[in-house]
């Protein structure tokens, strides 16, 4: 049997994608208000950065990942066109009907589908840009899904991948005492649901720094990876380029 983390737990690798699916299932009704409280409204600048590094231009194909309720695919949209594509994932039913009715309400049509970042049904070199928001900690085996990223992408596309991060030094304290005491309160007061908050917490801490994470994703072939910090890397933009 192979373990992984969810969280500070050890589990059955092959538990973790139900075990995360649950979280999601149990938040999507209230994550886009979760997420403005949580970070105070930060997090749709943080997007809004991915979105203006991203370059996307007229008739691009672009592949959201992890997708969840919708804010970048929404963003794309408009800058590919009528002869581009955005394509909107993710691996959690709840979260991406969410993202589509979403999308949907803003009078915006493109592809929704349900999609393991592991095995990516689409073809070699199709897309000139992936992105994933918020979703690469989440994933059992990073390496596998990094390089299915990378397959998917023509050369010289970019993978965006906008994760949280380790904060500056000497913010850790604070912002480990809000990590695990704030979170989980917020998300019973308003989600219902302290647990899936701290896992949030936890999967932060177990998920590769900014480093470690370039480092991994030049093992898995990408040959150029600029980092972003932002909000003294409480957040951190991972852009990669496809040789």
């Amino acid at each position: 049997m192979s373990s992984t983390h969810f969280g500070f737990q050890s589990v059955d690798e092959r538990d973790k994608s139900r075990m995360v699916r649950g979280v999601f299932d149990s938040v999507a009704s209230r994550y886009d208000l979760m997420n403005d409280l949580m970070s105070a409204g930060l997090h749709r600048a943080w997007k809004a950065y991915t979105v203006m590094v991203a370059d996307v231009r007229p008739g691009m194909r672009v592949l959201d990942i992890a997708g969840g309720t919708g804010d970048l695919a929404m963003a794309f949209a408009p800058l590919v066109g009528t002869q581009g594509q955005v394509v909107h994932t993710d691996i959690n039913e709840a979260m991406l009907r969410t993202g589509r009715d979403r999308l949907i309400d803003a009078g915006i049509a493109l592809p929704t589908m349900v999609c393991d970042a592991e095995q990516l049904p689409f073809p070699d070199q199709y897309f000139d840009r992936v992105s994933v928001a918020f979703g690469l900690r989440n994933m059992t085996h990073k390496d596998a899904a990094l390089k299915e990223m990378r397959r998917v992408l023509k050369p010289q596309g970019r993978l965006l991948v906008l994760e949280f991060s380790r904060v500056a030094k000497p913010l850790q304290k604070a912002y480990d005492w809000y990590s695990f005491n704030v979170l989980p309160k917020l998300g019973q007061w308003v989600a219902g649901d302290p647990d899936s908050y701290r896992y949030l917490a936890e999967s932060i801490r177990m998920h590769p720094d900014q480093a470690a994470l370039k480092t991994l994703m030049q093992e898995c072939g990408f040959g150029h990876v600029d980092i972003h910090n932002l909000s003294a890397g409480l957040v951190a933009l991972h852009v990669a380029m496809r040789c």
